[in-house]
């Protein structure tokens, strides 16, 4: 999601990561709820896999366009839990971690910037768009990340920023994505199921000589790490569902 754009002495670069329940956004991390987290980003799953995007600072413009490659997996650990969005080349964010807020809706982004600082924003779902916005920077701005879903294989980020003292964002720059390997029709979501996160799974991986699967990366390592402990909690669901 990024290329090099400048903006004047008020330089911006976006970024998008999620901190979520039990991960503190600043300070230290505490032990987190694997599951109830994956379960609070289902409507997230969507962004698992490869993207490639454009970005442009005028709507229609090619002047200062960029393009670049994003690669989203889950990011699955003791004390971290959520959806990791990297991006190659980079000029608006170079990294985020998405995981879920204090409530069903809420969301967390925690952006690391293209000069490794980091930004973090906070805000909710609302239909097929996530609205974040961070606490005033030091050049007091206040920063705005809509992430809106257009189907299976689309998506949109769109940055703004207004000063704290000012009631409208304006507009920095937005990025259009499409999941790479694919042009406008939808996914097909049939297959088989990822057995960490539900999603729908693209990784063969074996146990015990069966073969199950994982809708990515961090979800196959997760699995490598314990394989029993990953089968019984996905026998778990499987039975919590068909009652």
């Amino acid at each position: 999601m990024s290329r090099s754009i400048r903006f004047g002495t008020r330089s911006i670069i976006g970024t998008i990561v999620i901190a979520g329940i039990g991960l503190a956004i600043a300070g230290d991390a505490a032990p987190v709820d694997q599951q109830a987290v994956i379960a609070q980003l289902q409507p997230q799953q969507f962004l698992i896999g490869r993207w490639r995007g454009v970005g442009q600072v005028r709507r229609g413009s090619s002047q200062g366009a960029w393009q670049e490659k994003v690669e989203a997996i889950w990011e699955l650990s003791k004390d971290r839990t959520g959806i990791r969005w990297t991006a190659a080349d980079g000029k608006l964010w170079k990294s985020a971690l998405l995981t879920a807020g204090t409530d069903a809706q809420s969301v967390v982004l925690r952006v690391s910037l293209p000069d490794d600082t980091i930004r973090d924003y906070r805000g909710r779902r609302d239909g097929e768009r996530l609205v974040l916005e961070s606490d005033p920077d030091g050049q007091q701005d206040v920063h705005r990340v809509t992430w809106t879903q257009l189907g299976d294989n689309r998506l949109t980020v769109l940055f703004e920023r207004r000063g704290i003292n000012q009631s409208f964002f304006q507009r920095v720059a937005e990025v259009g994505y499409q999941r790479e390997g694919t042009r406008l029709a939808a996914v097909d979501g049939n297959g088989p199921e990822c057995v960490v996160t539900g999603g729908l799974g693209t990784i063969a991986v074996s146990f015990e000589g069966q073969t199950y699967y994982v809708c990515c990366t961090g979800c196959r390592d997760a699995f490598n790490d314990d394989p029993k402990g990953i089968l019984a909690a996905w026998e778990a669901r499987r039975q919590k569902k068909a009652k």
